[in-house]
């Protein structure tokens, strides 16, 4: 990846604790005062930098500036529902080229992370499945998922989960567990094992997993090299390519 893209994406990432904070100081000095982390999340504006980098992959491979939606033109017909938000659309020549949903954890781990399991796969399901119904026409709309977690203690321990007597699957098992909570591998290994199968199972063209710290001198972590942004651009150039040679 050219470094003046892997810059720009590092101070995207850091840019969203920058924006996150001030949402929350925001509305803490209007006395909204949500629980938990609720004040800092609803203003929508954080990932605001990192959409303005990967539209920016789509823009360098020839697509205009017009072509790509965000917030709330960023809707797609579904298949389950009569239509869906994304965080990004590209919508080229009446062709929908991609589809990308930008999501992350800050707190609450646990319950936050099997949601974003759920929303992941059926956001993808729905749009997938009406593509196959010819919603789309005869171009697959790429999909990307890029997914951003707090780098803090909690998400390098080992975690617990609800019991159950069937097997679960081994890869989230922890081998040196030695009681029911920390018997599930960390919260940082279970988005990785995530974002990695959403690809597998063909629900996404490309995954990001980052791991990030409030602190803007702190190191943008990518744990997995095949769930890094050099791929995702690589991905998005990929496709780029196949549908302007399709619709132009």
């Amino acid at each position: 990846m050219a470094d003046n893209l892997y810059g720009a994406f590092e101070e995207a990432v850091r840019d969203y604790w920058r924006v996150l904070d001030g949402q929350g100081r925001k509305q803490l000095e209007r006395g909204a005062v949500d629980q938990g982390r609720r004040a800092q999340s609803t203003g929508g504006k954080q990932f605001d930098s990192l959409a303005a980098v990967v539209a920016q992959i789509f823009q360098d491979e020839g697509f205009p500036e017009e072509s790509i939606q965000f917030g709330r033109r960023a809707v797609v017909p579904g298949y389950y529902r009569p239509t869906k938000a994304w965080d990004i659309l590209v919508v080229h020549g009446g062709t929908l080229v991609a589809a990308v949903e930008l999501k992350s954890i800050a707190s609450s781990f646990g319950n936050n992370l099997s949601n974003r399991a759920e929303e992941a796969v059926g956001l993808s399901t729905d749009l997938l499945t009406a593509y196959r119904e010819g919603v789309f026409g005869t171009v697959k709309p790429w999909l990307g998922y890029l997914f951003l977690m707090a780098d803090v203690e909690e998400v390098h321990r080992p975690s617990g989960t609800s019991s159950t007597d069937l097997s679960i699957d081994e890869e989230f098992l922890n081998p040196h567990s030695r009681n029911s909570r920390d018997r599930i591998v960390s919260y940082g290994k279970r988005a990785e094992i995530m974002c990695r199968r959403l690809v597998l199972e063909q629900l996404y063209d490309a995954s990001c997993f980052v791991l990030s710290s409030r602190d803007p001198e702190s190191e943008v972590v990518q744990p997995a090299a095949d769930l890094g942004f050099g791929n995702f651009a690589a991905s998005i150039r990929g496709h780029a390519t196949y549908v302007r040679s399709m619709v132009e």
